[in-house]
Formats: structure tokens, C-alpha cells, sequence
């Protein structure tokens, strides 16, 4: 069993531990870093190379939409999956994050039904590609 290494990005401490101790109680997931800004997201992301990164929309420095976007244009990180996560009800903010990362092969549908099981192995159309 592959094991899906996360990043989890909040800048409430309290909620963000409790996502990272959710997440490492599966036993095929790992937390391999905690962000409090979108700041630190994005370099943690950089630095950690992880399969998934779990970002918050609102916090200080960069919001997780701008935070998204950077990780998702830079070639380094644009294979990361982002979970965006929110308890605002603004469709907008969906809106833009899909946006964001819009540029990839894989479409906006894909994204929002969860297509791939492992982010880290090619969509049949991507693996038929020369």
C-alpha cells in the first residue's frame, strides 16, 4: 500500500492539529508538515513534495486561493492535489479555486467528482500520452 503524503494548511492551530491527527491515524496517509499561512503552504509544499496538500481558503499573509495558484503554476509542485477546504458559503470561492488550477491536463470535472484513487498515478488518457 502506497502511502499518500499531506500537508495540512490552517491558521487555527487547533483545527489544524486536529486534520493532521485525523490524517495520520490512516494508516496509508502521512502528515509530512502543518502551515499557519498560505505563505508557509507554499514553501512547505516546495520543500516537502507531498501527494496532497489540505488548504484552508482564509488565513493571514496568502489566502489558500493565491497560496493554490502558486503551487498549482509552479512545475515543481503543479502535480500536488489541492483539498481546499472552507466553512464559508460563498460559491466564488469554488469558483476560484477550480480556476486555479484549471491549466492542468485534468479537467475542473475530474477535480470536483475525485476521478483518480492516487494522485500520484496518471489518468488513463495522461498514461496513453507519448
Amino acid at each position: 500500500m502506497n502511502t499518500l503524503r499531506v500537508v495540512v494548511a490552517d491558521d487555527q492551530l487547533l483545527v489544524r492539529g486536529a486534520f493532521s491527527a485525523l490524517i495520520d491515524s490512516a494508516p496509508d496517509l502521512q502528515v509530512v508538515g502543518e502551515a499557519g499561512t498560505g505563505s508557509e503552504a507554499v514553501e512547505l509544499t516546495r520543500r516537502e513534495h507531498p501527494d496532497v496538500a489540505l488548504m484552508d481558503i482564509r488565513m493571514p499573509e496568502l489566502d489558500g486561493l493565491a497560496a493554490t495558484r502558486q503551487i498549482a503554476a509552479d512545475p515543481e509542485t503543479a502535480h500536488v492535489r489541492v483539498l481546499i477546504l472552507t466553512t464559508f458559503d460563498l460559491d466564488e470561492y469554488v469558483y476560484t479555486a477550480l480556476r486555479a488550477v484549471q491549466h492542468r491536463d485534468r479537467s475542473c470535472a475530474d477535480a470536483v467528482r475525485g476521478d483518480r484513487q492516487d494522485p500520484r498515478q496518471p489518468a488513463a488518457d495522461e498514461a496513453a500520452r507519448p
